[in-house]
C-alpha cells in the first residue's frame, strides 16, 4: 500500500482517551480501519460507532464473527482480522506495544510495517514502543497523552476487607473461580469476567456489575486490554502467569496496563495486591504510578513475504530470520506448528502438489486452537478439514450439521458449558471463511444460534453460582439489637457492615431493591443516619460546581450529572421559569434553599445565553408604538410568530418601525417572522421546555434531531409544537422555517395559476423525492395533479442567438441547503401586488400567510427581431420529435397550481360582494381574455388592437405601497419627485 498519507503514534499509558481519539479521527474520514486487540474490545467499539453512524455504514469483523453492510464505509476488526488491500482513508492500530508479545507480537509488527492508510495511519499504545517506532517508521509523527487521573499504590489488602468497586485479578480460571466465590459468602456476590468468555456472557457479566448488581469484578488480565469498567482499585491476587510455554513473572509495564483500569475519566484510582501476592516493590509501584518503564526495542516478526511452491518451501519462508536489529524472530506459533505435522501426513502432502493447495492447507493451519485439547487432537480436526475442502470444494453440511449438533446442548455446570463454547467457536470460525461452506449465511447463522444460546446459559450459571445479594453476615447482624456501622464511598453508594444497602441518587437516598419489609426499614434507617453529613458535604460541592455539570432534560428535569436534583414549573414570566428541587427531609432545609439557589442560578443564565436577541428586544426602549408592541407579540412567542396570526399588525408597521425590528435580527418571512438565531438547535431545545410549562402540559414534544430539514408530523403533538420546534407543519412532515422561506422565494417566480413543475433545486433544498415533494406542497395549501408522459432522451437544446439557454437540471446534485444560506437562513420577503389578470376565484382567498404571490399569467413570449415566427404544429430544430414518438418509457410528473380557498374565506375576503382584486397600476383584468396572448395583445393597455371588456364592478381603491418592499420604496421616491 502506498504511504502517502501521515503516520502518527499516539502514545501513554492507560486512561488516556487514546481510543476514543481514534474514533473521532476514523469518523471524520469517509472510509476507515481500526485494529483492536480482542474480540471483546472490537464489539464495544462497533457499538459506540454503530451508535454514531448508524449499523448501515459500520463492519465488524473477527475470527468467528461477520458483519459486513453493503455500503461499509467503516471497518473495526480484530488486528488479525483487518482486510488488506482496501485502500482505506485512515488506518489504526491499537495497543501498538503488542508487538513485544511471545504470542502475537509478530501479527502487530507485521500491521506497524505494512498497513497503512492513504491519509492517515494512528499507532496507539504505550510510549515504550516510541524508539522502536521512530527506527522502524522513520516518517512517523508522535503525540504523548498524559493520563486524565491519578494511580496510586494502596498496598496489600485482604480480600473481605476490599472496598466496593474493586477489581480483583487472576491469571487461572481455577484461581478466578475461587476468588468469586469467596467474595459471594463476604460481599455478596461477584461478576466474571475472562476472556475465554464469548461477547455476549462477558456483556451480560459487565452490565451486571456496571448496574450495582453487584460490587466487585474477577477477571483474568483480558481487562487490561482497553475495556472501559467503573473500576476504582485493581487487586493482583498473583504477579506471574504461564504464557502458554512456562510460567513468567508480570513485567512491570504489565502490571501497569492491568492497574490502569481503576479510576476512569478525571476520577482516580489505586491499585494493591491481595491473597498470596506479596507486595510490589518500591520501584515497581513507583514505575507504575509514574509510568516509567524500560523501552521496548525489540519486536516479535515473521516473514509476511510467503511463497506457496511446496509445503517445504512455505515453511522455509515463515522462518526466515528478520534483517533488522530491532526485529526478531517469532517463536513457532499455533499455525506453524500444524502446519509442520500436516506436512508429515502422506495424503496432504500428495496433495499438495501446486501453489493454490498449499495456500488452502496454510489457510486451515491457522484456525486457532480454540478447544486447547493437545496440538495432536488440534492437527487431526485440520486434516479433516482440508480434506474435505481441496477434494469436494467445501466441507459436507450433514458432517458439519453433525458436530454442531453434539455441541448444541445447554445443561451442565459452568466447566461443561465453558468447553462447548470454546468447540462451537471453532465452527463459528470455520463458517466465517468464505467459500468453505455451500451455504454460508446458514451456517454462519447456526453458528451464532448456538453461540448465543451457550451464552446465556453459561451467564445464569455464572450468576447462580457467584452472586448473592444478602450474605449471611448481614442477615446476622440485622437481627442483633446492637446499631450497625454504615459508611457511605465517594460514588454515593451506600454500606451497612461493609454490605451494599444502596445508592445516594443526588440529594435522595435510594433503597436496595432487594430487600424487604423489617429489613428494609432497618437498612434505610442506618443508611440515612450516615448520610446527614454527606448531604452537606454534596450540597458544597453542588453549589461550587460549574454549570457544565448541570443540564436540563427535554421533559423540564434537572441533573447533576446523571442525578435528578429537580425539575423546572411555570414562573410568572414565560422566560423566568422556576425550580422545584428533589432533596430528602432528612437532608433539612439548609441542604434544600442552598440547591435552589444553585439551580435557579442555572437556568436563569441559561436563559439569558441562548435567548440574548429576544431578551434585548423586550429591552430596547427606542422601539415605540407599534414596533414595540409587536415586538411584545415575538417575546411571547418565544422569537417565532406565524405570519397569519400577526398578518393586520405586519402591513400596519411602517418602514422606520421595520427597520428598527430588523435591527434585534427579526425576518419577515412569507409564512413566519423570526429570528434565526434562535433556531439554533440549543435554543430550541430550551424553548420546548418553556413553552411547555407555560402551556402547562404534563408531556413536553422533544426537539428534532439538529440539521434536518424535514421531520415526520406528530399526530400528537399540541398545536403550536411545531413553529416552536422550528418548523411548520405540511402534510405529514414538517419542514424547517428557514428552508420554508428560501422554498417560498423559489415559488415566488413561479406561475402558481397557470401551474408549474417542481424543479431540481426545489427537491435539493428540501431533500425530497418527487412524490414526498408534491406532499408537502399540498401540506403548503397548494394541489398537486400527477401526470405521466413520454421520457424523452436528451436532445441537442436550440441556442438563442444571443448564447443564452436554460441550465440543465437533470443532473444537479444534491447540496447542503445550510451551506449557501445567505445570512440569516433566508430571503426576506416583501408584500407583493396581486397582478392584475388573477382571477377573483385566486385573488380573493384570505391572506392567511400561506398563499404565494402569483406569477404573471403565461403567455406567448414575444419573438426578438430576425427569429422567424413559428407556424402552429411545427416543432423546433433539436426536439427529436421522432425520438420521442418512438420512447416508449414513461416518466411521472407533477403539475402545482395554487388551491381555492373555501366560500366562506372568499366571501370574507370580499366583504359581502366587494370589489375584484387589482394589478399593478390599479387596472382590473380584461374579462373573458384567455392565457395565451399573441404579440399584437399584451396585458393592459400596451397598445393591442382588440377591444377592452371591463368588470362591470365599481374599480378597488388602489393598494397602498409596501413600505416593507424595497422595489416599492423606490416607486414611492419617484412619485413623490414627479
Amino acid at each position: 500500500m502506498a504511504r502517502n498519507g501521515r503516520v502518527v503514534a499516539v502514545l501513554g499509558p492507560t486512561n488516556t482517551g487514546k481510543t476514543t481519539y481514534a474514533i473521532e479521527r476514523m469518523l471524520g474520514h469517509r472510509t476507515g480501519i481500526i485494529g483492536l486487540p480482542l474480540r471483546l474490545l472490537a464489539r464495544e467499539v462497533y457499538d459506540r460507532i454503530v451508535a454514531l453512524r448508524g449499523p448501515s455504514v459500520v463492519a465488524l469483523v473477527t475470527g468467528e464473527e461477520r458483519i459486513v453492510p453493503p455500503r461499509t464505509q467503516y471497518w473495526v476488526c480484530t488486528v488479525e482480522a483487518m482486510p488488506e488491500g482496501m485502500g482505506a482513508d485512515f488506518v489504526a492500530i491499537d495497543e501498538i506495544q503488542l508487538c513485544a508479545d511471545p504470542e502475537r507480537g509478530h501479527v502487530f509488527t507485521d500491521r506497524l510495517l505494512r498497513s497503512r492508510g492513504l491519509h492517515e495511519t494512528l499507532f496507539l499504545g504505550a510510549d515504550t514502543m516510541r524508539g522502536t517506532i521512530a527506527s522502524l517508521v522513520p516518517e512517523s509523527e508522535f503525540i504523548r497523552r498524559e493520563r486524565m487521573s491519578e494511580l496510586v499504590y494502596a498496598g496489600q489488602k485482604k480480600i473481605s476487607r476490599m472496598r466496593p468497586r474493586s477489581a480483583i485479578v487472576g491469571f487461572s480460571v481455577e484461581n478466578v473461580y475461587a476468588i468469586a466465590e469467596l467474595i459471594r459468602r463476604q460481599k455478596g456476590g461477584a461478576a466474571v469476567v475472562m476472556g475465554a468468555l464469548s461477547p455476549r456472557t462477558r456483556n451480560a457479566q459487565v452490565d451486571m456489575y456496571q448496574n450495582g448488581e453487584v460490587d466487585y469484578l474477577v477477571a483474568t488480565d483480558a481487562i487490561g486490554m482497553g475495556l472501559n469498567l467503573d473500576v476504582d482499585h485493581v487487586a493482583f491476587s498473583a504477579l506471574a502467569k504461564f504464557d502458554g510455554r512456562r510460567m513468567r513473572p508480570l513485567a512491570p509495564n504489565e502490571l501497569a496496563q492491568i492497574a490502569g483500569r481503576a479510576g476512569r475519566g478525571f476520577k482516580s484510582g489505586t491499585f494493591g495486591v491481595t491473597g498470596d501476592a506479596r507486595p510490589l516493590d518500591d520501584g515497581v509501584a513507583r514505575a507504575i504510578m509514574d509510568h516509567s518503564f524500560t523501552p521496548q526495542n525489540k519486536i516479535n516478526w515473521r516473514n509476511p513475504a510467503l511463497q506457496f511452491g511446496s509445503i517445504d518451501r512455505l515453511i522455509q519462508t515463515l522462518e526466515m530470520p528478520p534483517d533488522n536489529e530491532r526485529l526478531v524472530k517469532a517463536r513457532e506459533a499455533d499455525d506453524l506448528r500444524a502446519l509442520k505435522m500436516l506436512g508429515q501426513v502422506d495424503e496432504v502432502f500428495a496433495r499438495c502438489t501446486d501453489g493454490p493447495s498449499v495456500k488452502l492447507l496454510w489457510d486451515v493451519c491457522r484456525i486457532p486452537d480454540f478447544r486447547g485439547i493437545s496440538h495432536a487432537e488440534h492437527a487431526n480436526l485440520l486434516e479433516i478439514i482440508f480434506n474435505d475442502l481441496h477434494q469436494r470444494g467445501t466441507i459436507p453440511d450433514d458432517w458439519l450439521a453433525r458436530q454442531i449438533k453434539r455441541i448444541d446442548r445447554t445443561d451442565g455446570d459452568i466447566d461443561a458449558l465453558s468447553k462447548r463454547l470454546a468447540f462451537i467457536r471453532t465452527w463459528t470460525y470455520v463458517a466465517q471463511r468464505k467459500g468453505w461452506t455451500k451455504d454460508e449465511s446458514h451456517w454462519r447463522g447456526a453458528t451464532r444460534v448456538v453461540e448465543d444460546r451457550l451464552s446465556d446459559a453459561l451467564h445464569e450459571r455464572l450468576t447462580q453460582r457467584f452472586v448473592d445479594r444478602r450474605t449471611s453476615v448481614l442477615l446476622r447482624r440485622l437481627g442483633q439489637k446492637e446499631a450497625m456501622v454504615a459508611d457511605v464511598n465517594e460514588t454515593g453508594e451506600v454500606t451497612v457492615e461493609g454490605e451494599y444497602v444502596g445508592k445516594l441518587d443526588g440529594f435522595r437516598f435510594r433503597a436496595d431493591k432487594g430487600a424487604g419489609g423489617a429489613e428494609e426499614k432497618t437498612i434505610k434507617a442506618a443508611a440515612l443516619q450516615a448520610l446527614a453529613p454527606q448531604f452537606h458535604l454534596r450540597a458544597d460541592r453542588f453549589y461550587n460546581a460549574p454549570d457544565t455539570e448541570i443540564d436540563f432534560t427535554e421533559q423540564g428535569g434537572l441533573m447533576w450529572g446523571n442525578a435528578a436534583v429537580g425539575k423546572l414549573v411555570a414562573g410568572s414570566d414565560a422566560l423566568r421559569p422556576q425550580v422545584e428541587v428533589f432533596v430528602d427531609d432528612v437532608a433539612g432545609p439548609e441542604v434544600a434553599q442552598k440547591v435552589q439557589r444553585r439551580l435557579q442560578h442555572f437556568i436563569d443564565r441559561k436563559v439569558a445565553a441562548l435567548f440574548e436577541p429576544l431578551l434585548n428586544l423586550s429591552k430596547d426602549e427606542a422601539l415605540t408604538g407599534l414596533a414595540r408592541g409587536f415586538a411584545f407579540q415575538l417575546v411571547e412567542n418565544f422569537g417565532l410568530l406565524p405570519r397569519a396570526q400577526v398578518a393586520e399588525d405586519v402591513k400596519a408597521l411602517d418602514q422606520d418601525a421595520r427597520g428598527a425590528l430588523r435591527k434585534h435580527g427579526i425576518r419577515f418571512g412569507q409564512f413566519t417572522i423570526f429570528m434565526p438565531l434562535l433556531l439554533k438547535p440549543a435554543p430550541t431545545r430550551l424553548r420546548l421546555v418553556l413553552w411547555s410549562l407555560s402551556k402547562g402540559l404534563s408531556e413536553f414534544p422533544e426537539s428534532p434531531p439538529p440539521g434536518l430539514v424535514t421531520i415526520p408530523v406528530e399526530k400528537d403533538a399540541p398545536d403550536g409544537a411545531d413553529t416552536m420546534s422550528g418548523y411548520r407543519n405540511a402534510g405529514s412532515r414538517a419542514i424547517r422555517i428557514d428552508m420554508l422561506e428560501r422554498l417560498a422565494d423559489m415559488l415566488r417566480a413561479e406561475d402558481s395559476r397557470g401551474g408549474f413543475e417542481a424543479k431540481a433545486d426545489m427537491l435539493s433544498i428540501t431533500g425530497m423525492t418527487l412524490e414526498q415533494f408534491s406532499e408537502l406542497m399540498q401540506g403548503l395549501g397548494y394541489k398537486a395533479e400527477k401526470g405521466e408522459r413520454v421520457k424523452v432522451k436528451a436532445v441537442d437544446a436550440v441556442v438563442p442567438k444571443d448564447g443564452a439557454g436554460t441550465a440543465d437540471t437533470a443532473d444537479t446534485p444534491v447540496m447542503d441547503v445550510a451551506a449557501d444560506a445567505p445570512e440569516g437562513g433566508v430571503t426576506e420577503v416583501a408584500e407583493t401586488p396581486t397582478p392584475a389578470d388573477t382571477p377573483a376565484e385566486v385573488a380573493d382567498i384570505p391572506d392567511a400567510g400561506v398563499a404565494p404571490v402569483a406569477a404573471e399569467a403565461a403567455e406567448t413570449p414575444e419573438v426578438p427581431d430576425g427569429v422567424p415566427a413559428q407556424s402552429e404544429g411545427e416543432v423546433p430544430q433539436g426536439t427529436a420529435a421522432d425520438a420521442a414518438i418512438a420512447e416508449t418509457e414513461m416518466e411521472t410528473f407533477y403539475t402545482f397550481t395554487w388551491g381555492r380557498a373555501p366560500r366562506g374565506q372568499q366571501n370574507a375576503r370580499r366583504g359581502g360582494g366587494g370589489e375584484r382584486p387589482q394589478g399593478k397600476g390599479g387596472k382590473g383584468r380584461p374579462q373573458g381574455q384567455g392565457k395565451g396572448r399573441g404579440k399584437g395583445g399584451p396585458r393592459g393597455d400596451k397598445g393591442g388592437d382588440k377591444a377592452k371588456s371591463f368588470s362591470a364592478r365599481p374599480p378597488r381603491k388602489e393598494k397602498p405601497i409596501d413600505p416593507d418592499n424595497p422595489f416599492a420604496a423606490a416607486l414611492m421616491g419617484l412619485k413623490d419627485k414627479t
